[in-house]
């Protein structure tokens, strides 16, 4: 089952936060791409396990994304393990996805790094041909992404590009709308959180316009690579203008 686009999230809601508008984006030009939860979100401090496990199914089906999975990996405890390492290079061996979105290495929630460190790991190992799985059904064929491409979450970067999302921010706010456990309820009795606050969405939109601003559209996000980028015509850019 090849794919186009593997997007890797620590917690439900981490994709829809970060990176929706591109997932949103990608589904409309017809590329096919996979959700992948490493927890259930169950450490949470609003909402439970089954509450989440819902919302995330709602957020899928308002991206479009072929497929959405969990791995079941405890929430708080996203440990760079051979296990884990042999969950998640499975799943990539499976859906031979041409790139990943992950996680950016540096963030103040520590599942956020280790996800990331898992990522970079299981990006690397699952193209070993003598890599062999633990605990997973044994003759998966070796398979490697061509790249990992990082989405921001609390803590800014320097991008290495910024994808125009203005068609499909209101899909992105959507999308993060059927967390309704996890933002600000004014009848909820549940602790206040971060996200919680009232102004949580409004900076997330501040965050997607002045991304967009830096490359004269709309709405945008960004992404960092670790390595060099090509382009095949200066005039596929988008700049903006002065």
């Amino acid at each position: 089952m090849p794919i186009d686009l593997l997007v890797i999230g620590s917690h439900p809601d981490d994709v829809e936060l970060t990176c929706a508008g591109t997932v949103a984006k990608l589904v409309r030009q017809g590329r096919k791409v996979v959700i992948a939860d490493m927890t259930e979100g169950e450490m949470g401090t609003r909402g439970t396990r089954e509450i989440r496990s819902k919302e995330a199914k709602e957020a899928a089906e308002v991206l479009g994304v072929s497929e959405r999975r969990n791995l079941g990996i405890p929430d708080a405890d996203i440990q760079c393990n051979r296990e884990n390492i042999s969950a998640l290079a499975a799943l990539i061996r499976e859906l031979r996805p041409k790139l990943l979105l992950i996680p950016y290495s540096h963030d103040r929630h520590p599942d956020h790094v280790h996800t990331h460190q898992l990522c970079k790991e299981a990006w690397f190992y699952s193209g070993l041909k003598k890599f062999q799985l633990v605990g997973q059904p044994a003759g998966s064929q070796e398979f490697r992404p061509d790249g990992c491409f990082e989405y921001m979450q609390w803590f800014e970067f320097q991008p290495s590009f910024i994808v125009d999302v203005s068609d499909t921010f209101e899909v992105k706010l959507k999308a993060i709308a059927a967390y309704k456990s996890q933002f600000h309820n004014p009848s909820s009795t549940e602790p206040e959180t971060k996200l919680s606050r009232p102004h949580f969405l409004t900076m997330t939109e501040t965050r997607s316009r002045h991304y967009g601003q830096k490359i004269g559209v709309e709405h945008g996000e960004p992404f960092y690579f670790e390595g060099s980028l090509g382009i095949g015509s200066f005039f596929d850019l988008k700049i903006d203008r002065g």
